[in-house]
């Protein structure tokens, strides 16, 4: 890695030691499964619109295992009010992969997270950096 851009990276991440909002619910776990949930919410959806579904999201699907269980239509229904119900029906078919591929443990590494219905390389490397930190 250059120099300049490990000198990018160390200003971006003061920055946001310094500044960033660290009390979203997302930003106090390692938890990739919880920050998937998270990052697929945040597509074209404000922060603040989000906050209460990702917590009803998760008490009612608490882990991969049990999104990958539950119908279609209850993740749904959760989701409704969010918008673009096509990032719940790809979320809920990445958490029916992470169970029959990978035994239901979320992968760690960026390649294995792409191949996950819905996950592309920004996902799957905001998921990777999260859990890193």
């Amino acid at each position: 890695m250059s120099t300049s851009v490990q000198a990018f990276r160390t200003t971006v991440w003061n920055h946001y030691r310094r500044h960033g909002r660290h009390t979203l619910p997302w930003r106090t776990t390692t938890n990739p499964y919880r920050i998937l949930v998270s990052e697929v919410m945040l597509q074209q959806t404000q922060v603040e619109r989000v906050i209460p579904y990702y917590k009803t999201f998760l008490r009612a699907f608490p882990t991969v295992q049990t999104l990958a269980q539950a119908p279609l239509s209850r993740v749904l229904t959760l989701w409704q009010g969010l918008g673009y119900n096509r990032r719940a029906k790809m979320l809920h078919e990445a958490a029916k992969q992470v169970v029959a591929q990978y035994g239901g443990r979320m992968p760690h590494d960026a390649e294995a997270l792409e191949t996950l219905r819905g996950v592309g390389p920004y996902t799957a490397r905001a998921v990777c950096i999260c859990t890193q930190h």
